[in-house]
């Protein structure tokens, strides 16, 4: 057994050893005595344990130990936050952060985190204002609602509205619709959170508008709930009451109707090809009386929860003591208010807003840029056959799973290594380049990439393969 006294051990280099070493010196002064001082311990802690285990018969001078601190150095500077290149072909991708913002919307958080705002503050009256006023208005505007109320997730939106509307009395929903979310978000959960209760009617696959009006109760009934199962579908033998049919139960009975409708379309995208996501205003105007939805799905915009609807619903809604707990912050706010101009415009929506621009990018312009990556790889005469291919591209994971794209994607069989480690080296690179492996080869697809990502790719992989 190795002890401190073992000759390998002894030859070990000191720590201020090390750092006498010209190349440490320099790298102090571009970085940090203390970062370059830690990667240091951490290298020889490291080479230490090593030797003492068996796993290492030699100790390296400290020439050799260079570049792993170097190496130790970089990673540890790095943020733990970081952007990456998404060639996944995943437009929604709900572990890279879902919606890109536009340039609009980045600017303007930009701008407001970085100076004073108008948060809540009235100009005009020179006294306190609502935060969320500019936000609102623009939401009422764009949808027809009489009145919207914005806070921090979809989850938090709906957690709000039960908790105002319906709690301790009875909420009547499809079983067919008790969705879960990524995250263990559950239907149920949410709802007796709130102090709601619980009832389902019909089955999994099929439930009748006679199921709801069977379970209401004049006494116990506070509202109607129906949500948009944009995560899954139920195919076969199935049937499902519509929201108009819903809408005029509860008119009958005098209970509200409430919809969720998830990944929040603010108007059809069936000119994309996605024509199972109902339009935000058109389920005002079907007589949903309050809708929830996500910001950062297919509205393209921050991180938001979104409440549309009656007056008399939202209005008390912002008195709520959960209002303060899930309110939105200024920089969110501010994204949220440039995307939802964009929206004035249609047209112009669709050209600033990157997941609007990325669903309807047209197969000949992606594939463009697939053909693009493809020559630069095969140019550069880089020990990887590279090769456009025909594809298809994934709307979101939570989101439209089930909706799929044509595409085009660069498919890679790296000559001098497996593509596993292809992958591997890529995806733990500086940038990360994120790909996937469909039938032995690397896919980088080109409805997620940008023209300006191409030449950075290009130079990863030429690293990666060196």
């Amino acid at each position: 057994m190795l002890t401190e006294q073992s000759p390998l051990l002894r030859a070990i280099p000191k720590v201020d050893q090390m750092l006498a070493l010209p190349e440490l010196a320099r790298l102090a002064e571009e970085t940090s005595l203390f970062a370059v001082t830690a990667a240091v311990r951490w290298i020889l802690d490291g080479l230490r344990g090593k030797i003492l285990s068996g796993q290492c018969s030699h100790t390296p001078n400290p020439i050799e130990l260079l570049p792993l601190i170097e190496e130790a150095v970089r990673q540890r500077q790095q943020m733990g936050l970081r952007p990456v290149i998404n060639g996944t072909g995943v437009i929604l991708h709900t572990n890279l952060g879902r919606a890109r913002l536009s340039e609009e919307a980045a600017k303007a958080a930009i701008e407001v985190a970085c100076s004073y705002s108008t948060l809540e503050y009235d100009l005009k009256q020179g006294r306190r204002g609502k935060r969320a006023v500019h936000v609102e208005h623009l939401l009422t505007r764009l949808t027809g609602a009489e009145d919207a109320l914005v806070v921090n997730n979809n989850a938090a939106a709906l957690l709000l509205l039960l908790s105002s509307m319906t709690a301790g009395r009875q909420v009547i929903i499809s079983r067919g619709e008790l969705v879960e979310i990524g995250g263990s978000f559950r239907i149920p959960d949410i709802l007796k959170q709130s102090g709601s209760i619980l009832t389902e009617v019909g089955t999994t696959n099929k439930t009748r508008l006679q199921d709801y009006q069977d379970a209401i109760d004049p006494q116990e009934t506070g509202a109607l709930l129906k949500v948009h199962t944009s995560n899954y579908q139920i195919v076969g033998f199935t049937q499902q009451v519509t929201l108009e049919e819903l809408v005029a139960l509860g008119q009958k009975h005098h209970l509200p109707v409430i919809q969720d409708l998830g990944s929040g379309a603010l108007f059809s995208l069936a000119s994309c090809g996605i024509r199972e996501e109902p339009a935000v205003a058109q389920s005002i105007q079907a007589g949903a009386d309050v809708v929830t939805f996500s910001g950062d799905k297919l509205l393209g915009g921050p991180q938001a929860g979104i409440i549309l609807g009656k007056k008399a619903y939202v209005s008390p809604m912002k008195q709520h003591p959960l209002m303060r707990a899930l309110r939105l912050d200024k920089m969110n706010l501010a994204a949220l208010e440039a995307t939802l101009r964009l929206y004035r415009d249609p047209r112009e929506a669709f050209v600033r807003i990157p997941t609007l621009q990325m669903l309807g990018c047209d197969l000949s312009t992606v594939q463009a840029r697939a053909d693009a990556l493809t020559r630069s790889i095969t140019a550069a005469g880089l020990p990887c056959l590279a090769q456009t291919v025909e594809e298809h591209s994934q709307v979101g994971g939570g989101s439209v799973p089930n909706q799929m794209l044509p595409t085009a994607a660069t498919a890679l069989r790296p000559q001098n290594l497996s593509v596993t480690e292809l992958e591997h080296r890529l995806r733990t690179g500086d940038p990360p380049v994120l790909g996937r492996i469909t039938k032995g080869r690397l896919l980088l697809d080109a409805r997620t990439l940008e023209d300006r990502e191409l030449p950075v790719i290009l130079d990863c992989l030429a690293h990666c393969l060196g």
